[in-house]
């Protein structure tokens, strides 16, 4: 299949609620769009995540992430546009009423990301809403940043895989915004200077 057309298939099985894996700048993500609680529960059953592990979530833009902030403080933003598009996932409060419990963890926060991948962006922006975005794996397994170190038993139980190459191939540094002082959760392909 052609890499446009895969792209448009893709789409469509988002948009009307499936779930695909695909590359994106850090490694391979499994995703479907957020505000279908239908594929949001089949995604943690496919990936075997418990649902009080918040999952990260990809965006395709500033505009399309800041209003899922609860009051996004000052730093939010200059990270933002410090870092993003890129491996930064950024953790702050949320509005709780609009993002579906076990995205959140059960928690009042969300992490958003804007991955540095075109391909990527170019289908959150034609679905229209952010995507869930964790890693294309069982829980507790190997992250797969390699089309090849995808698991053929979690393949078989998505609507679509697309192939392709992660350019960092390693996870992305996550902070949390809503602690005084910010805290680094998991540091990844991003150094974060002068906090």
């Amino acid at each position: 299949m052609e890499t446009k057309e895969l792209i448009d298939k893709a789409i469509e099985i988002i948009k009307t609620g499936g779930i695909v894996i695909f590359p994106t700048d850090t490694a391979f993500g499994i995703g479907c769009r957020i505000d279908n609680p239908q594929s949001v529960d089949r995604l943690f059953s496919i990936r075997r995540r418990p649902r009080t592990q918040a999952t990260p979530v990809l965006v395709g833009s500033m505009q399309m992430a800041l209003p899922y902030f609860l009051n996004p403080k000052d730093i939010v933003r200059q990270l933002m546009n410090q870092y993003w598009p890129g491996a930064l996932t950024i953790v702050s409060t949320c509005h709780t009423n609009e993002i579906y419990s076990p995205i959140r963890g059960g928690t009042n926060k969300i992490g958003l990301r804007m991955p540095d991948n075109k391909m990527l962006l170019d289908i959150i922006a034609s679905v229209g809403v952010p995507l869930l975005g964790p890693s294309a794996n069982f829980h507790g397994e190997p992250t797969p940043f390699t089309y090849a170190s995808l698991d053929p038993e979690l393949i078989k139980l998505v609507d679509l895989v697309i192939p392709g190459m992660c350019k960092t191939r390693q996870a992305s540094t996550v902070i949390d915004c809503s602690t005084e002082p910010i805290t680094i959760l998991r540091q990844g392909a991003i150094t974060l200077n002068n906090l």
